[in-house]
């Protein structure tokens, strides 16, 4: 999935180039390219799709010369995660009846190889061989308010695999120190695994009018008039997550919980989290001179040289037309920075 804009990154992240395309961490790779790589280590070059807005498609092309030209969805409009996947799974459904899909954003960081590739594949087996919805839950080392969380059923069903028990929206700070506090919630991943039959009965069940919409086109999967049947349907579309939609009500589901060093990186303090600090516990280039100066994110281009005094947890972040300065603790309010902006300044700086 690699159609989301990333706003919560501004203004790094814009309409035109936004997160997934972006080497945010330093690494020489952007999250979408490293997401491909993560997974091209076991899957097949042809068995990939990405779903992206019609405005990414070259770029996701460049970034993945890998694929080919029909290995790429193109979403007329943004409608959230329940019609990506769905889009995905009636295509996946026209090319291979008995498929099982690996559904992953395209913008994720993980640092373990082996003990990814070890949970996928272990859901994977999981999910062929049960009817069952399966997501990976990540063991939480603090009590973040940015991420869903999945409370585990007590007894595990088979090697490592659990029955979610609930699922929670991001939840106040205080909610989040009981949750792990209480040892049996988890980080909800985003990632999930599941048979194409399986996650189509769930829409058929869970979301009939989005199920109805992809199934009225399903003699243009794979075929020409495939955009302009998917460019009819998808206004239509209910703005739903796939948590939502389905995964808060089936019974259905199923968790794998691990720890292979994964983030969403979805937001300035997540980077932060995962970036290599300073001797003084900043986020900072060589051409950095830093006085009386912690806990600070500076990023501006390389070419630039910046001298920044007195500074305690902020960011500042210089890309192309924008600089932002906020308090790390206040980066909620980028949204709404963004929001304000766009009403006031038209596109330009978005």
């Amino acid at each position: 999935m690699a159609g989301g804009v990333g706003s919560r990154f501004w203004p790094m992240s814009r309409q035109a180039h936004p997160k997934q395309f972006l080497d945010i961490l330093g690494t020489g790779k952007s999250f979408i390219r490293q997401t491909y790589e993560r997974f091209a280590e076991f899957i097949p070059d042809s068995n990939f799709l990405v779903v992206t807005n019609a405005n990414y498609k070259t770029e996701v092309l460049r970034q993945i010369p890998e694929l080919d030209i029909d290995q790429v969805l193109c979403e007329p409009l943004g409608r959230n995660t329940a019609p990506c996947i769905a889009y995905a799974a009636y295509r996946l459904l026209a090319q291979d009846p008995e498929a099982t899909m690996i559904v992953t954003p395209s913008d994720h960081y993980t640092s373990n190889q082996e003990v990814f590739k070890s949970v996928i594949l272990n859901a994977a087996d999981f999910a062929d061989n049960n009817r069952a919805l399966v997501t990976i839950g990540i063991r939480p080392n603090r009590p973040a308010t940015g991420y869903g969380y999945i409370q585990v059923a007590d007894t595990p069903v088979q090697n490592g695999v659990n029955k979610v028990k609930t699922f929670t929206e991001k939840p106040t700070l205080e909610v989040a120190r009981a949750f792990l506090d209480s040892g049996d919630f988890f980080w909800n991943s985003g990632i999930f695994i599941w048979s194409v039959k399986t996650i189509i009965d769930a829409f058929e069940k869970w979301l009939p009018e989005i199920d109805s919409l992809f199934k009225s086109i399903a003699d243009d999967y794979g075929k020409p008039s495939e955009r302009e049947a998917i460019a009819k349907i998808y206004p239509e579309c209910r703005n739903i997550s796939i948590d939502y939609g389905i995964m808060e009500k089936t019974p259905d589901a199923y968790v794998i919980c691990s720890d292979f060093g994964w983030s969403d990186i979805g937001t300035w303090e997540s980077l932060y989290q995962n970036s290599r600090l300073t001797f003084d516990q900043n986020v900072a280039n060589e051409n950095t001179f830093a006085y009386n100066t912690t806990g600070t994110i500076i990023k501006v281009p390389s070419d630039k040289l910046v001298v920044v005094e007195g500074l305690k947890d902020y960011i500042v972040v210089e890309s192309d037309n924008v600089l932002l300065i906020c308090r790390r603790e206040n980066e909620q309010n980028i949204k709404q920075f963004v929001e304000d902006v766009k009403l006031k300044k038209g596109n330009k700086f978005i």
